[in-house]
């Protein structure tokens, strides 16, 4: 559903809430990039983010990470996390970004992993591949590995193709390519 106000000739980018991904557009990037940058803090409330593989299953955002990485003790004194993904580096153009805020839960049973471990290998290597179930043993294989589930309860997008269409500087070049 397109705004009145996004219809309008953009004059000014002061504004750029009503540039936000469709349903549609958000479903593409989350099923088409495997990179994130994860957030947290630490425990004297300084920002840090890791870049980060990552699947989009069930409606969270799922993430592998071992026990002794320090983002796993912050998890657990603090679950609320930020995700962002951008479409950088994937063929459906790009400046199309999403943050999600949620609540980060830690699955430690061999189920939850096993699947994890799977979609993750397959989403990063040829799905099928021998790559991927190599993989993905990788993951199994190494001590102390859990997942970790990140429940969005906020999100912010934005969608530079629908900012541009209607921008007098126009669609830039690698958006026309």
């Amino acid at each position: 559903m397109t705004s009145e106000k996004e219809d309008e000739y953009v004059d000014n980018y002061a504004d750029v809430t009503v540039y936000a991904l469709t349903d549609e557009r958000e479903e593409m990037l989350l099923k088409k990039q495997t990179e994130c940058t994860f957030m947290w803090t630490n425990s004297q409330a300084e920002p840090v983010g890791v870049i980060m593989n990552f699947v989009w299953r069930k409606g969270s955002i799922w993430l592998t990470a071992t026990k002794q990485r320090a983002r796993i003790s912050a998890i657990r004194a603090r679950p609320r996390v930020a995700v962002a993904i951008t479409s950088r580096g994937t063929n459906i153009g790009i400046s199309q970004a999403i943050t999600y805020k949620g609540t980060a839960v830690l699955h430690e049973d061999a189920e939850t992993n096993a699947w994890m471990n799977t979609e993750l290998a397959n989403a990063v290597r040829p799905a099928g591949s021998t790559e991927a179930a190599s993989f993905a043993q990788h993951l199994a294989n190494s001590p102390g590995r859990l997942a970790i589930e990140v429940i969005p309860d906020k999100k912010i997008s934005f969608d530079s193709y629908s900012l541009f269409k209607n921008s007098p500087t126009g669609m830039s070049k690698s958006m026309l390519d």
